[in-house]
């Protein structure tokens, strides 16, 4: 039996032993196909045979030393995987994509795409585009050199097919914004004679006349001019549909009003009264209706001229700077147009002040044109101010009788007692006209003005 074991053991022994070369072996040649070494025991290795250790202290299981492959092995001594350089790459995660819009342009388009769907010309769209603060330095960032450019690209972009009961529109929208740059035909240019005609014979008729037939014909007269005034509002130039306000109506009567009796009155309340109703001032009246005609021409050549402007301009700039002058130019024409008519009509007419008329004309010109190219509430605004200093002279003058309060009657009666009775309507219209003059001078130089 001791036998056995001593045979068992050496068997054993040489078990291990073969186990322990093997292993040796194949830690080296892993280690050697790895890192590119020589394997031990070749000519030239570390070892003197293939059963000879690492020369740097590696242990006797025959696992490699630092210069033969570190890192390779695990803690029971067997062979990490090694990376090959035919095993296939995994895929990359691909960056994000930079947010932004690729074509600025496009997005402008989806920003302002009613507007562009309804446009009638690229122009249009160039006037909405300054509307909402698009000016041509902007537009270099959509890579155009002015909103123009920048308006016929997005006009061409947008597809207009896919609404087809906004393309029916477009013609009758079309008409209705080239119904002011028409040419005055006969029938309009009679027309816009009717009020003044009408007026005229109305206060000639009543000069004739006494007692009730005097006021029937001032009534009549005074519906047949609100008429015709109002058809050559409707029609022409002067037309404004939907872009009026109703307190234009009404300060446009007050001042029509104190024009035929606001003289009279403040002469009464002066004098101590008023005595009685305040006598008529007819030539005033007169030549205001008479200039209806060459202010529904001036209107048109203002228009005419600036959608010619418009067309030909590259810039808003450039669009400004000429449509300026023009209004001022339209505008010294119609003043003078009124002066010769009220000169007209003080021959014909017995002679009264005229003076306050030319700047109530002018305040009521200059309103209609804000009117016309959508600025209705600042039309009104100068109407209302007018009215209001109008109204303020005789307030002042009626209030000073109250006691204690007769320093308030001292401005109003130094001015009438210096100037007359119309040197403060004259002030009030003309502070009024100046004041819409300017504000026109910038709102009516720019491109959405002229495509409403």
């Amino acid at each position: 039996m001791s036998t056995s074991r001593i045979t068992e053991s050496a068997g054993g022994a040489s078990g291990a032993q073969g186990a322990g070369e093997h292993m040796s072996t194949r830690g080296a040649v892993t280690a050697w196909g790895t890192s590119g070494g020589s394997p031990p025991g070749a000519t030239g290795g570390t070892g003197s045979g293939p059963l000879d250790g690492p020369s740097d202290g590696a242990s006797a299981l025959g696992r490699p030393g630092p210069t033969a492959g570190a890192g390779l092995w695990d803690s029971h001594g067997d062979a990490l995987p090694a990376d090959r350089d035919d095993e296939p790459a995994k895929p990359r995660k691909a960056p994000a994509p930079r947010r932004g819009p690729a074509d600025p342009v496009k997005a402008l388009m989806h920003r302002h795409r009613d507007l562009c769907e309804r446009a009638v010309d690229p122009l249009e769209i160039a006037a909405g585009l300054e509307a909402h603060g698009l000016t041509d330095r902007t537009a270099a960032r959509f890579r155009h050199r002015d909103v123009f450019s920048l308006a016929e690209e997005l006009y061409a972009r947008v597809p207009r097919g896919a609404e087809p009961e906004r393309a029916d529109d477009r013609p009758a929208r079309a008409a209705r914004a080239r119904a002011g740059r028409r040419p005055l035909g006969a029938g309009r240019a009679l027309l816009t004679l009717l009020p003044g005609a009408v007026c005229a014979l109305t206060v000639a008729a009543t000069r004739a006349m006494d007692g009730g037939a005097r006021i029937a014909v001032t009534a009549a007269g005074v519906i047949g001019v609100t008429v015709a005034l109002a058809l050559c509002l409707r029609r022409g130039p002067l037309r404004a549909e939907g872009r009026t306000v109703p307190a234009v109506r009404l300060w446009t009567l007050w001042l029509l009003a104190y024009a035929a009796y606001g003289e009279g009155l403040l002469d009464e309340i002066v004098a101590g009264g008023p005595h009685g109703p305040p006598p008529l001032s007819t030539a005033p009246l007169v030549g205001l209706a008479l200039a209806v005609a060459p202010a529904a021409g001036c209107a048109r050549l203002f228009s005419v001229q600036a959608r010619r402007r418009l067309d030909g301009s590259r810039g808003l700039e450039e669009f400004a700077s000429g449509t300026r002058p023009l209004l001022l130019g339209v505008v010294a024409l119609y003043v003078g147009a009124l002066g010769v008519l009220l000169v007209l009509a003080g021959l014909v007419f017995p002679p009264q002040a005229l003076l306050p008329a030319v700047p109530l004309g002018t305040l009521l010109f200059l309103a209609r044109l804000l009117i016309v190219h959508g600025y209705p509430a600042s039309a009104a605004a100068g109407l209302a101010v007018a009215c209001g200093a109008e109204a303020l002279a005789p307030a002042l003058l009626l209030a000073g009788r109250l006691p204690g309060c007769d320093v308030l009657t001292r401005p109003a009666e130094a001015a009438v007692g210096a100037w007359g009775s119309g040197a403060l309507p004259a002030i009030a219209c003309s502070a009024a006209a100046l004041g819409l003059l300017a504000h026109a001078t910038a709102a009516l130089s720019r491109a959405s003005a002229h495509t409403v």
